[in-house]
């Protein structure tokens, strides 16, 4: 865990997207938003476009991404929000949006993922949620880094989640080749994968001025549970002693992503961990909550960048 004190801020797990940035003049800034066109991601983008940004909808669905937009400047008055196609688990989609981006990106949500699916593979064999929770992200945010060094003051915001409690990076096998296929430990795995990117990313762009965050969002209702049932989650209370889950709205689940990618309050500050608008402690054991300190681990977040960028190169 890091040595400095904790970051609180005046904002809680109640506090929607609104709340967050209300006074905050994000004309001039341009934003992308990855998976923009559902759940949180929409609310994320709806508050950064209603504080006056430049918003990029990365999403998979262009019909999707077309509504969302339209809704977002109607319900803003912001007619600068974009669609440009994405799907983070295929490396050429990725290469094409970076290709075409031009000018400066002062803000990059990575918020798009998948949870908890079957076992699935990409082409070249990786396994699927980390290919795209972390190998997409991780490919889009290096691709974009001379947009991101050429804002001055970017940030890089990391969605990942409590589920990175389950599973640290296991480097021996990460695509579980060997091991057998779970799909809340490859989650778990991806959402760790998702923190660390943030400590090592912090450390080698401090000099262009860039910071990387990741965040809890909080359990929202959203797309993101299509692969999870009731009975499901049901079992995963019951393994955990705890009861039924509190959602948040989307609003109040994209409360603490907007934080981390525009509230002055978080000004210079990079590779940590939040939840409900707040720096997290350190995870104690059985609790549902906080980072483990494997997520922020420098050792492990140089040996995930390693070994990513060596998984893109391969190819």
């Amino acid at each position: 865990m890091t040595s400095n004190p904790l970051i609180t801020t005046p904002f809680t797990r109640q506090s929607t997207a609104a709340d967050v940035l209300a006074g905050i003049d994000l004309t001039g800034r341009r934003a992308v938003v990855t998976g923009g066109a559902s759940g949180i991601g929409i609310e994320t983008a709806r508050a950064l476009a209603a504080a006056g940004a430049e918003v990029t909808l990365a999403v998979r669905d262009a019909e999707a991404g077309r509504r969302t937009a339209e809704d977002i400047t109607k319900t803003t008055g912001n007619e600068r929000v974009r669609v440009a196609p994405l799907d983070l688990a295929d490396q050429t989609s990725v290469a094409a949006f970076v290709a075409v981006w031009q000018g400066p990106l002062h803000m990059l949500v990575n918020n798009a993922g998948i949870m908890a699916s079957p076992e699935m593979r990409t082409p070249q064999g990786w396994e699927m949620q980390f290919a795209t929770n972390h190998l997409g992200h991780f490919a889009l945010a290096t691709g974009l880094h001379p947009a991101l060094a050429a804002a001055g003051g970017a940030r890089v915001v990391s969605v990942s989640s409590s589920a990175h409690l389950r599973s640290p990076v296991v480097f021996d096998d990460i695509h579980f080749r060997e091991r057998p296929y779970e799909p809340w430990s490859a989650y778990g795995q991806s959402k760790t994968a998702n923190v660390l990117f943030g400590v090592e990313a912090t450390k080698r762009w401090a000099s262009d001025g860039i910071t990387v965050n990741a965040l809890m969002p909080g359990g929202i209702r959203t797309k993101l549970q299509r692969y999870v049932s009731e009975e499901e989650l049901n079992r995963l209370r019951a393994e955990r002693g705890t009861d039924a889950p509190r959602w948040k709205t989307p609003e109040q689940g994209a409360a603490t992503s907007v934080l981390v990618a525009a509230s002055p309050l978080l000004d210079g500050v990079g590779g940590r961990y939040f939840e409900d608008c707040d720096e997290a402690a350190e995870n104690r054991p059985g609790a549902p909550n906080g980072v483990a300190a494997y997520a922020l681990d420098p050792e492990a977040a140089r040996r995930l960048w390693e070994v990513s960028a060596a998984t893109l190169a391969a190819g």
